[in-house]
């Protein structure tokens, strides 16, 4: 008997998920999502090895991306007119390239929508946008340990360069 109700629980709750991402919309950010956005930036750097939340920091560099049309997009994933997730395309020049480029950063899922696709819908969305815009190429960082970020970005074509990241803060 306990196996069946289990399998209805599981069941349930499949079918909540079903329903949550029917209401799920992508865009881009507005001004009036800092918020929502510093809060996910939060999240996200509470659990980097590399970084440390600051708000007033995020809202700073949020702001910017926002108001400067021309130095990148932040895209977001809404559930019935709520933020619960974002990612940043940064816009660069490659001279390899010849043409724009873009570094993803800030890929984040609020901790209750994650493991039901989420994520991959925001970033298939980003990539679409991105080819919209003509870029020529997506650079990323992930956590060398960050396993379940690494297997998402192959599944979507992502391959790891055999470039090495270096920094300097000034």
């Amino acid at each position: 008997m306990k196996k069946i109700s289990d399998t209805a629980i599981s069941f349930q709750r499949a079918q909540l998920a079903k329903k949550k991402l029917d209401k799920i919309s992508f865009e881009t950010a507005q001004l009036a999502d800092l918020q929502s956005l510093s809060a996910l930036l939060t999240l996200l750097f509470a659990q980097e090895h590399d970084f440390s939340p600051d708000t007033a920091a995020q809202q700073q560099g949020l702001t910017a991306i926002l108001q400067q049309a021309d130095s990148g997009r932040i895209l977001v994933a809404r559930h019935e007119g709520v933020v619960i997730a974002m990612v940043s395309l940064l816009y660069t020049i490659s001279t390899a390239l010849g043409g724009r480029v873009a570094l993803l950063e800030d890929m984040v899922v609020q901790p209750d929508y994650r493991g039901q696709g989420v994520g991959a819908r925001l970033l298939e969305y980003a990539l679409a946008y991105a080819r919209t815009q003509q870029i020529l190429r997506i650079t990323l960082l992930t956590d060398h340990d960050n396993a379940a970020a690494q297997q998402l970005y192959r599944q979507h074509g992502f391959q790891q360069s055999g470039m090495q990241a270096w920094r300097l803060i000034l």
